[in-house]
C-alpha cells in the first residue's frame, strides 16, 4: 500500500487527489457470473476534463447493468469501447453514486469541492449539436450511460462524471440511501411525466408491473405523489404489504394467472379465446383492486414479451403503455385491432434528461419518495450483490454498496472522517 493508494475510508484532506484508487474492475477475462466477474484493482485516478467532477465515493448502488457488464452480454462493453478509441482494457461499473465533490474541471460552475452530491447515470458530450439546439439530449446520438457504456463508475474510491450530472444529495440521508435510487426514480419519473398527451393527472388509474422492485417502488411512490391511483402487480403475497405501505391502492398477484406469454394468432379460436379469456380476468382483477371499474391510464411496463400483449389490451382507449426494459424478452405481440381503433400509445423510454432527473431528487428532498434501501452490502461483496440480482434472490427495494463510507448510518463527510 502506497501513500498514494489510501485503504477504503480513509480520507484525504479536502481536495487533495491521490495518484491511485482501489477499485471493484471487470476484465474480458472474467467475463461470466458476478460473482468471479469482479475483482478489486488498484488504478489511476482518471484524468479530468473542463466540464468534469471527481467524487469521491460514499456509497454506489446497484442496478442490473452490471450484471450484464459482469457477463459480457448482450455486449462487451469494454471492446464497444476500445472500438470508439478508449485505451482502457477494463470496466469499472457503477451507476448510482453518492459522495463528495473533490476536484472540478476549469469549467465547471454548477458545483464546487465540498459540495455532498448524488450522481445520475445520464451522459452525451458537451458539444453535442443536438444538445446544443435545445433538444433532449436522451435523444442525442452522444448519449450513453455512465458507469454501463461509459467507464469510471462509482465502483471505485473515486468517480468521474460530467458537471450536469451532480445533483444534491438529500441532507436527510444516509449515504447508502442516496445512492440507492437515482437510476431508477429518474427512469420512473421519465415514464411517468415525460410523455406529453399522456402524463401522469389527479386520479389517473395507473397499472405498475413489478411494484416491489426497484423501479416499481419509485414508480409506485411518483404515481400518488401526483395524486393518482397506482395498482401494483408483484409475485407474491408477501410483497402486498410492501407495495400498500408505499402508496399502492392494491395489488395483484400475477401467479393466479396462467395466460402469459406471446399473443396467440389472432385466426387460432381455440388458442386466442383461452388468452383473451385470462386477459379480460386481469383487468376484472385491476378494476377490483382499484375499487372502480376503470381501465389505467397509464401502463408501467418492463417485463415486456411475457406481459405486454396483457398490458395492450387492458389499457384505457387514448392511453399509454410506457415500457423502459424487456426482462422477460424482447418479442413484444399485440392484438393491433385494440391498438389502432383504441388509439393507444406503445412508448418507449430510457433513462431521464436533467430536468427529469431534478424531479426525480426533489420528490425525494421532499420525502414524497422514500429509496426504498433494503440492503447494504461492504465493498467486498461487489459481486456477490450483483449475483443475487442475476440470480432473481435479490430483496425487493433497492441494494447499496458502501465504498469511503465505513458503515451504514453515516451522513456526512465528518461523519465519515469521525468513524476513521
Amino acid at each position: 500500500m502506497t501513500a498514494d493508494l489510501l485503504p477504503l475510508g480513509v480520507v484525504p484532506d479536502l481536495g487533495v487527489v491521490p495518484t491511485k484508487m482501489l477499485a471493484q474492475v471487470i476484465r474480458a477475462s472474467r467475463f461470466g457470473e458476478p460473482t468471479d466477474a469482479f475483482a478489486e484493482e488498484a488504478l489511476a485516478i482518471p484524468t479530468l476534463g473542463p466540464r468534469d467532477v471527481l467524487v469521491y465515493v460514499m456509497a454506489a448502488g446497484v442496478n442490473y447493468n452490471n450484471v450484464w457488464a459482469a457477463m459480457g452480454i448482450p455486449i462487451d462493453v469494454i471492446k464497444t469501447r476500445n472500438k470508439k478509441g478508449e485505451p482502457e482494457d477494463f470496466h469499472v461499473g457503477g451507476s448510482d453514486a453518492s459522495g463528495v465533490v473533490w476536484a472540478v474541471g476549469k469549467d465547471v460552475t454548477n458545483v464546487a469541492v465540498g459540495d455532498d452530491v448524488v450522481v445520475h447515470c445520464g451522459m452525451w458530450e458537451p458539444d453535442d449539436p443536438h444538445v446544443l439546439a435545445g433538444k433532449d439530449p436522451m435523444f442525442a446520438p452522444t448519449q450513453r450511460i455512465w458507469g454501463y457504456e461509459s467507464n469510471w463508475g462509482s465502483f471505485a474510491q473515486y468517480c468521474k462524471v460530467q458537471d450536469h450530472q451532480c445533483l444534491p444529495k438529500p441532507a436527510h440521508l444516509t449515504w447508502e440511501q442516496a445512492a440507492s435510487y437515482m437510476l431508477v426514480a429518474a427512469t420512473a419519473y421519465r415514464m411517468l411525466h415525460g410523455w406529453s398527451g399522456n402524463t401522469l393527472q389527479a386520479g389517473d388509474p395507473v397499472l405498475i408491473w413489478g411494484g416491489a422492485g426497484g423501479l416499481g417502488s419509485m414508480a409506485i411512490q411518483i404515481a400518488r405523489a401526483a395524486g393518482a391511483r397506482p395498482v401494483a402487480v408483484v409475485s407474491g403475497d408477501s410483497k402486498t404489504d410492501f407495495c400498500k405501505q408505499l402508496g399502492a391502492v392494491g395489488v395483484i398477484d400475477r401467479r393466479k394467472f396462467d395466460h402469459w406469454g406471446k399473443l396467440p394468432r389472432w385466426s387460432d379460436d381455440i388458442e386466442y379465446n383461452l388468452w383473451l379469456k385470462g386477459a379480460r380476468a386481469f383487468g376484472a382483477a385491476f378494476w377490483e383492486a382499484l375499487g372502480e371499474k376503470k381501465n389505467p391510464a397509464i401502463v408501467f411496463e418492463h417485463p415486456g414479451e411475457t406481459t405486454l400483449p396483457t398490458s395492450c389490451f387492458m389499457c384505457e382507449t387514448g392511453g399509454m403503455v410506457v415500457i423502459c426494459a424487456g426482462t422477460t424478452g424482447y418479442n413484444a405481440t399485440l392484438d393491433l385491432r385494440y391498438h389502432w381503433m383504441r388509439q393507444k400509445r406503445l412508448q418507449g423510454s430510457h433513462f431521464a434528461n436533467d430536468a427529469q432527473c431534478k424531479g426525480a431528487n426533489d420528490l425525494v428532498i421532499a420525502g414524497k419518495v422514500d429509496p426504498c434501501l433494503a440492503r447494504t452490502f461492504p465493498f467486498a461483496e461487489t459481486g456477490a450483490c450483483h449475483q443475487l440480482m442475476r440470480d432473481n434472490q435479490h430483496p425487493s427495494g433497492n441494494m447499496a454498496i458502501l465504498v469511503n463510507s465505513p458503515r451504514p448510518g453515516l451522513r456526512t463527510l465528518d461523519d465519515v472522517r469521525g468513524a476513521q
